[in-house]
């Protein structure tokens, strides 16, 4: 039985589904450190203990670890359980319905630390919840996922979803920016404290990201659009079959990379501003964030058309090899921000508008790209073997992604050990400096990737 292409009304639907969980997994990679670790000009109390273990990990690195390598591990079991699904409304979507509201929920009680003062309980807590949270994403995000790859019937159509969940993507980092700005203004408003303000603007955007996630949900019925087949080949075997395909190796590992680097800049970006470049504001510190990041949308957006027609045109790999190249660049400014002689010749707003605008250019060609990249080879693959491993390729993807993001934060969090304070800012510094070799990295091992012949390969 032939299955019907998407109608654009329920690609955009299909696309905000990801606007929803981009709204969640962005709270916590903008705010959670700077909660629970926030610099002394921030105005936040300590929940956790600041003590550090064999003179570099921090309880915080240990729990932004254990939360990213949980969700690392059970990527690969969600996607097998989705391959694997018989249920009448398809593989995929199932799945989605039972991770929208949980996930959502965790997100929020993150940030309602039990004792108001540092605990150790806190600590207990925060890792709990932070389980369920990653739990329940996976469960969400991994399928949908899957869905690109089986809703887009051609190179072009899966293309072009990618275009769009790009979008919503980067319209959830801009939407969860806000949280300290709606957290401000309920602060004069409603006469808050900063930590009640913080909860209760988290809990509003969580509302929100609800709503959204359940647009796929309702508008979309997968046997209709979908060649929904599961399959029985066990999860172990499944994930291991994935790495042997030497074109999703190259891919994966610059993955890795890049998705290391972008979580620190995500991480640090409250850090810069209210550390590098506003140290005697921290309150036009904050709120510029809310600006910087939607300008990063912004300028991403009006290059997406670009991105779309030079793919079709020049390939994919050799411009995602260039945008990782570009960020590498990028991120070594980070490193001279808010000195004095770079002062003199640049103002702070003027170096926090430039990088972002530089950042946003490679940014959208990487939010693009990579999953329609990842989409072909997993239909490479489904046509090679016959087994339509969708999931498990995504799944492949986003346990290597997430441990990328690991990685990230707890070298952010490492780093920071050497100075996060006005005046004493090395680590905030030394970030940039790690982001640059992330990406650079990033940028020659893709170099490898043989996208001419898999691309002949597929049109066979």
């Amino acid at each position: 039985m032939s299955v019907q292409d998407l109608p654009l009304s329920k690609q955009i639907a299909y696309a905000l589904g990801q606007y929803g969980w981009s709204i969640l997994i962005n709270i916590i990679g903008i705010q959670l450190v700077y909660f629970y670790a926030p610099p002394e000009n921030a105005g936040l109390p300590y929940f956790i203990p600041q003590v550090t273990f064999l003179g570099f990990l921090n309880i915080l690195s240990i729990i932004a670890a254990s939360g990213r390598l949980f969700d690392a591990i059970t990527d690969p079991i969600i996607a097998g359980l989705s391959d694997r699904l018989k249920h009448p409304k398809g593989r995929r979507i199932p799945f989605l319905n039972w991770g929208a509201i949980p996930s959502a929920l965790f997100c929020f009680l993150i940030f309602f630390p039990i004792e108001k003062d540092q605990s150790t309980l806190n600590v207990v807590f925060i890792i709990t919840v932070q389980l369920l949270f990653f739990l329940f994403l996976t469960m969400y995000v991994t399928p949908y996922f899957a869905l690109l790859a089986e809703l887009g019937h051609t190179a072009n159509q899966r293309l072009n979803l990618s275009t769009y969940i790009s979008i919503t993507y980067a319209l959830g980092i801009m939407t969860a920016a806000q949280v300290p700005l709606v957290a401000n203004l309920l602060k004069d408003k409603l006469n808050l404290d900063a930590v009640t303000s913080m909860q209760y603007s988290i809990g509003i955007f969580c509302l929100i990201s609800i709503i959204l996630m359940y647009f796929p949900i309702w508008f979309i019925e997968e046997k209709k659009y979908c060649k929904s087949n599961p399959i029985d080949i066990p999860i172990l075997e499944s994930l291991k079959s994935t790495f042997k395909n030497e074109y999703f190796r190259y891919y994966v590992i610059a993955d890795f990379a890049y998705f290391a680097s972008l979580t620190i800049i995500m991480t640090g970006l409250l850090f810069y501003t209210t550390v590098l470049l506003f140290p005697d504001d921290k309150v036009k510190g904050e709120n510029i964030v809310g600006i910087l990041l939607p300008i990063m949308i912004l300028t991403s957006f009006v290059l997406y058309p670009v991105v779309n027609i030079l793919a079709k045109k020049v390939g994919k790999k050799i411009l995602v090899v260039i945008s990782y190249a570009v960020m590498s660049i990028v991120f070594l400014q980070i490193y001279f921000m808010g000195e004095k002689f770079y002062n003199r010749i640049f103002s702070p707003d003027l170096q926090a508008f430039g990088v972002i605008i530089l950042y946003s250019i490679p940014l959208a060609f990487v939010s693009i790209l990579p999953n329609a990249i990842l989409a072909d080879i997993a239909e490479y693959d489904a046509k090679k073997t016959n087994l339509p491993k969708e999931g498990m390729y995504f799944a492949a993807r986003t346990f290597l992604q997430k441990i990328g993001q690991t990685f990230g934060i707890f070298l952010f969090a490492l780093l920071i050990l050497f100075g996060k304070d006005p005046g004493n800012d090395l680590g905030v510094r030394l970030t940039g400096i790690a982001g640059f070799i992330l990406s650079f990295i990033a940028a020659i091992y893709f170099a490898r990737y043989n996208e001419i012949e898999l691309l002949k390969e597929l049109e066979k």
